[in-house]
């Protein structure tokens, strides 16, 4: 089960209400392929499709692709405000190791990928 923080869910009831989202969008999650340590997270203020998995909670909805609905068990998403930076973070118990860009993961028990195959994030 995935699950989302006060400060999380705030920030996104937030964000729903500046792009003036339908009453049925929310804040997607996916993993796909990539990044600089294997797996990167794809998140985006969308509406569901039919296949998607989703997670009401006071204020929002977390829309998870069914594609990545294992990758991210028991995750947890959080919302970061820094100096430098701002945005949601997902804290991912299947996590090997994460980037410091906080948007790529490479999985507890695979491979990590080649580093000829690593796109970089940009970010140290």
């Amino acid at each position: 089960m995935i699950s989302i923080n006060q400060r999380a869910s705030e920030a996104l009831r937030d964000l729903l209400a500046e792009k003036q989202a339908g009453p049925t969008a929310g804040l997607r999650l996916a993993v796909k392929r990539g990044g600089c340590a294997g797996w990167q997270y794809e998140m985006k203020i969308t509406e569901p499709e039919p296949s998607d998995h989703i997670i009401q909670f006071d204020g929002g909805r977390l829309i998870v692709d069914a594609e990545s609905t294992e990758r991210l068990k028991d995750c947890v998403v959080d919302y970061e405000d820094s100096l430098s930076d701002a945005g949601f973070r997902i804290r991912n118990p299947q996590a090997a190791r994460s980037c410091g860009c906080g948007t790529s993961f490479e999985a507890v028990g695979e491979t990590p990928p080649d580093p000829e195959e690593i796109e970089d994030c940009g970010k140290p």
